[in-house]
């Protein structure tokens, strides 16, 4: 369809809108607060569990529940040095 309307030359075709740094940010960010949520998934649970058998897990449990949540930081950290 394109390919006939620029042989034919019709002027009404209109370029496919692109990303801007904005948009690219955006999804940076968003894509690292998924995997971030999703690696909390399993470490939670298996933090929970951890605690209930042993009440000295606590801090490492804690410890690695909040790890995933740096990639978030550190995406927000670039987006702010980059843009």
């Amino acid at each position: 369809m394109f390919e006939f309307a620029l042989q034919s030359g019709d002027a009404a075709v209109e370029a496919a809108p692109t990303l801007n740094d904005a948009g690219a940010a955006a999804i940076a960010v968003g894509l690292a607060a998924l995997a971030a949520g999703y690696a909390e998934r399993g470490i939670g649970a298996a933090a929970v569990g951890a605690i209930a058998e042993d009440d000295d897990m606590f801090v490492p449990g804690l410890i690695m529940t909040v790890l995933p949540e740096t990639l978030v930081i550190l995406a927000l950290v670039v987006v702010f040095i980059v843009g």
